[in-house]
């Protein structure tokens, strides 16, 4: 299978939107129709689509779920969908699934709520994957909110003992704000684990794609791009192409 590209649509108030670093009030709007947004990625040759519910981070509980269930709906079976935000008891967790989400990405919660990671893989299995958002080393929750004492690694390999999926790995002060994915923080978590991570945060262009592609086989499996492919930074078409190229090598 190819290096993952995974387009980001990032939920506010029903409105396709990236933040920078995470700031709530810092938003650009790409679109009204997210439903319509998915479809292009996924004519464009996506092979997983990333959903975040913003308003659902902030509130604790799901806020978008209508508008996801519309894109699940017009999407159907035709590539897997990994959903977060406000995602923190079990019983969410099994309605996520239910309504057709493949993966379902806890974050605050991993952190807040002991024993929730380790249940919910072992009710479903091969579904979670844990968000782990940092800056400077620290884990933050809550949204983006707040910075907790936890370090990135020993945190990891605790999920990874829990029966995690994967971990998606964002660096908080270069989201949205295309300076760059931190290649060395990535690569050096993936080195430390077992199971595949995710990168997240910065994605500026299609040389970090290239050099993302180059650590594949130390477990980075994909990257999460955001406002990039939004504001044409990368061509996601081309760059799909480019990593579907590598894998038939």
């Amino acid at each position: 299978m190819s290096f993952l590209l995974i387009p980001a649509i990032d939920l506010k108030n029903g409105q396709c939107v990236r933040l920078r670093q995470g700031e709530y009030d810092d938003v650009t709007v790409f679109s009204d129709n997210p439903v319509e947004t998915a479809n292009k990625w996924i004519s464009k040759g996506a092979k997983r689509l990333h959903v975040v519910d913003l308003d659902g981070a902030v509130a604790g509980y799901p806020k978008n779920k209508s508008v996801i269930q519309s894109i699940l709906s017009s999407v159907g079976d035709k590539i897997p969908i990994q959903v977060g935000g406000g995602i923190r008891d079990l019983d969410t967790i099994e309605s996520t699934i239910d309504i057709g989400v493949t993966y379902v990405v806890i974050g605050t919660a991993a952190v807040k709520t002991p024993g929730l990671l380790k249940d919910a893989c072992a009710a479903f299995l091969g579904h979670i994957i844990v968000s782990i958002d940092a800056k400077d080393g620290k884990v933050a929750t809550d949204g983006w909110s707040k910075l907790s004492g936890h370090e990135v690694i020993d945190l990891a390999k605790k999920y990874e003992d829990d029966g995690v999926e994967a971990i998606l790995y964002t660096d908080i002060g270069r989201d949205g704000m295309l300076s760059g994915i931190n290649l060395d923080a990535t690569l050096e978590l993936a080195q430390s684990i077992s199971i595949p991570v995710i990168a997240s945060g910065g994605l500026a262009d299609m040389s970090e794609i290239k050099n993302l592609c180059k650590i594949e086989q130390e477990g980075v499996m994909g990257t999460i791009l955001g406002r990039s492919i939004y504001e044409g930074k990368i061509d996601f078409e081309f760059a799909q192409k480019y990593v579907e190229n590598l894998a038939d090598c």
